[in-house]
């Protein structure tokens, strides 16, 4: 009853009027932003039925890279380079020569021929037309199509047909290299015959629905390529609802175990849920969709959204223990926290949106996506939380413990130990020990950090489980074709009419000897190589006439029998492809550095050598993208975290304090992925700058309260307490909690999701540990505070602790934290 009366007496007495007048405004009209709130989460809410889950090439690839532009001036020339299929079908009983064998092959590049996106012109295998044999006879160059136009499945077609393969110099490429199984070749275009995107989702669907309805208990049917590999990512991001509700979970257990609050916490993660269905409701009206790299982010919102909810819940818990009326409460937590809380969002939010300095629409996109749901969490969880919180409050038991807490604490008893553990670092000689082991730690992760490399580190794609269907197929081309799908193409343009003259063959020639002796190449095909052999051919087999012939006559006679492939229609483009064993950061690094060292040696005004197209040369350049970005991402998003933590402490040994742990985490980070075998590329890039946004918001909590008690006059030791009962508590409990929530992604079957589960848990965890130990022992040596008989005239009990911390000022006596 006397602690009813004390909340009755305090919103008797209290001034509605008092606050800003964004607090005013909010609090003294709670009715109507309740409705706008409603109104919006029920639009929104809508909206967010329409969300897809899709991906693009295009969006994949940094297409100002100067490879890119080089293979996106010529796409149209180099069709099929790009984004391609590679079906392959084998035959389990033998060999490709079987008359059944050949008849599934045929109806399945029928079906394949007809799906939706399929660049029907370039499309290849056995049955197109466009495979064709050439052979020296008698009466000069022969050739024709590998399956003869009056193919019935006889002994003698089969035997023909095993005559034009070995002829066709298909073997290794579209024909394994033990004749047992045969490639459906599949460019794909960017839309749809109804301009519609293509749909990949849709798209592996029908190529599973093909691979059930063709494989049987002869034939074998494995399918690679970018279109399939993103289907089966978004196929395995599905179950993300499935770690989303345990996340959802787990948070809500761990807050109703701090609280004994069944309301407020149910309040909290409503609110969290609200921000993430804003989000995906905005999207389809900016017309964004999501994709397997930021399907990841909702998730992300809503571990924000906890951390700043629980936040806004305890101080709230807090001030109704006290005696506040719950109106009060949530008032004096909005003046103490909103400030803290907007700059962690804001720091949030540049951390999202330095991604877009990244020059890859995947990943700027991600970065929109992300900076919308901050900005909503402002509304949900800044202001709606605590305008909710102000009708519904807190229940008496919970009210009864924060109260319990607080008395013990007023009494003089002593504290609890793990509080006083922490302690010991506002201490001289446990904050050099922290700092030192620190300085330690961030020196041997610095070290291991150097060997971080850039992009892929395993062969197949590593997005994926070793074991996952994709990479069991990527496997199989790669044993039986002697090669990988990775293909790098380099363009070498030419003077129209001029491709097959002998200066500029002889300097392909050059390069095509010099690919297939590095490490990782396969094997080659240019139309220098392709003249060679025809020379070959037309002097009856003989080795001796391996060479590229200074003829014009002869070369320009090969030329015109040449496949398209290897020139343009004009003869102003050459291309020579390389065929790799895989495609590994170091197999692309050493390719690009040969060619790019080849082409300065040897480009002239009639021939230039282009870097680059092919699967495996737009990795490169991602790559390197990727590359230029990871140091220029970090510096852009420390110098804004720096700047907005200047502005809210106004104290730069304020700033070092709360970024210093940030940095050591984000060294240990990087040390991590080397320890883990992961390579910096397009899935794993936004992980650290993620991590530094999310992690400051321990530090402004924690600071932003240590900041205000100091200059109230309080010793080190008393403010770092009064911010650990006050948010740090509550830092503690959100980051372990949230690193289990993304903890839990390590069971995912998608192994960039997995790997993104544990950096962010590492890092969670890390931020957490640096803002509650790191952060005190540096301020132990970096922040002034008042004379100690200023301290001691200003003693901070608990009704110090009720004062509302509006703001922090900068502390401005420079006598040092010593002798505390």
């Amino acid at each position: 009853m006397k602690s009813f009366d004390n909340a009755t007496a305090s919103l008797a007495n209290f001034d509605p009027r008092s606050g800003s007048v964004v607090e005013r405004t909010l609090f003294n009209h709670r009715l109507w932003v309740l409705l706008v709130c409603v109104i919006t989460t029920l639009f929104l809410g809508y909206q967010a039925t329409r969300i897809e889950l899709n991906a693009s090439f295009e969006k994949m690839i940094p297409t100002q890279q100067p490879y890119i532009a080089n293979y996106l001036e010529h796409q149209k020339q180099l069709s099929g380079l790009g984004n391609a299929l590679r079906i392959v079908v084998a035959n389990r009983k033998g060999d490709i020569y079987d008359a059944d064998y050949l008849k599934t092959l045929q109806a399945l590049s029928d079906k394949l021929y007809l799906l939706p996106g399929v660049d029907r012109a370039y499309m290849k295998s056995l049955w197109t037309p466009a495979t064709r044999w050439v052979a020296v006879t008698e009466d000069g160059l022969d050739g024709g199509p590998v399956i003869p136009d009056d193919y019935s499945g006889t002994q003698a077609n089969l035997e023909a047909l095993r005559r034009n393969v070995q002829r066709s110099n298909e073997l290794g490429q579209l024909v394994a290299l033990d004749q047992t199984s045969s490639i459906i070749y599949v460019p794909l275009l960017a839309t749809t015959a109804d301009g519609q995107p293509l749909n990949y989702s849709t798209l592996s669907d029908q190529l599973e629905s093909l691979r059930s309805t063709y494989q049987s208990a002869g034939i074998d049917i494995h399918i690679t390529g970018f279109a399939k590999k993103v289907g089966d990512l978004i196929a395995g991001l599905k179950q993300i609802l499935l770690f989303f509700a345990v996340a959802i979970l787990i948070t809500t257990a761990v807050l109703y175990w701090y609280t004994r609050c069944l309301r407020s916490t149910l309040l909290v993660v409503f609110c969290s849920l609200v921000a993430v269905v804003w989000q995906l409701g905005l999207l389809p009206l900016l017309n964004y969709q999501l994709d397997p790299y930021s399907v990841l982010v909702p998730f992300l919102v809503f571990a924000i959204g906890m951390s700043h909810g629980a936040q806004k819940m305890n101080g709230i818990m807090q001030d109704i223990g006290r005696g506040m009326h719950r109106v009060v409460a949530a008032r004096f937590t909005f003046r103490r926290l909103f400030l803290a809380g907007l700059t962690a969002l804001l720091c949030d939010a540049v951390g999202f949106a330095v991604l877009m300095l990244i020059k890859i629409q995947v990943i700027q996109d991600l970065a929109v996506i992300a900076s919308i749901g901050v900005a909503v969490l402002i509304f949900t969880n800044l202001i709606l939380l605590p305008v909710l919180l102000s009708y519904v409050g807190v229940t008496p038991r919970a009210a009864q413990l924060s109260l319990k807490s607080e008395q013990t604490e007023q009494a003089g008893q002593r504290r609890h130990a793990f509080w006083r553990f922490l302690d010991l670092f506002t201490q001289r000689r446990w904050a050099s020990l922290c700092i030192a082991i620190s300085l330690a730690l961030a020196a041997v992760g610095f070290l291991v950090s150097l060997q971080l490399k850039i992009g892929d580190l395993d062969a197949g794609a590593p997005e994926l489980r070793a074991d996952s269907q994709y990479n069991q197929d990527d496997a199989f081309l790669t044993r039986h074709y002697g090669a990988s799908s990775d293909l790098f193409a380099v363009m070498v343009k030419t003077p129209a009419g001029q491709c097959a003259r002998y200066d500029i063959l002889a300097k392909v020639d050059a390069l095509d000897w010099q690919l297939r002796a590095l490490p990782g190449v396969d094997s080659t095909n240019s139309l220098a190589l392709l003249n060679r052999r025809m020379l070959v051919g037309l002097s009856e087999g003989s080795p001796k006439w391996y060479e590229l012939q200074n003829n014009q006559a002869m070369l320009n006679m090969i030329t015109a029998s040449a496949p398209r492939g290897l020139y343009n229609e004009d003869c102003s483009l050459l291309t020579l492809y390389a065929y790799l064993t895989d495609h590994k950061a170091e197999t692309l690094t050493r390719l690009v550095e040969h060619v790019e060292a080849f082409a300065a040696a040897n480009n002239s005004e009639d021939v230039q050598f282009l870097l680059a197209a092919g699967n495996a040369g737009i990795e490169a350049a991602t790559n390197i993208v990727v590359k230029q970005a990871n140091r220029e991402m970090l510096f852009w998003v420390y110098g804004a975290v720096i700047v907005l933590c200047l502005i809210t402490f106004r104290s730069w040994r304020a700033t070092v304090c709360a970024v210093i742990p940030l940095m050591v985490t984000s060294i240990l980070c990087e040390a991590l992925m080397v320890w883990l075998n992961i390579g910096v590329k397009v899935a794993t890039l936004p992980v650290i700058a993620l991590g530094v946004g999310i992690g400051v918001d321990y530090a402004l909590y924690v600071m932003s309260i240590l900041l205000g008690h100091l200059r109230q006059g309080a010793s080190l030791s008393e403010a770092y307490y009064r911010a650990l009962v006050s948010t740090g508590k509550v830092v503690m409990l959100t980051g372990i909690t949230l690193a289990i929530g993304v903890a839990t992604w390590i069971f995912s079957p998608i192994k960039f999701q997995a790997d993104m589960g544990v950096l962010l848990a590492f890092m969670f965890v890390w931020n957490m540990v640096g803002a509650l130990v790191l952060l005190p022992a540096l301020a132990y040596f970096l922040l002034p505070v008042r004379s100690a008989a200023a301290s001691a005239a200003v003693p901070v009990s608990g009704s110090a602790a009720k004062q509302p911390v509006a703001d922090v000022n900068h502390l401005r006596s420079e006598e040092p934290c010593h002798g505390r």
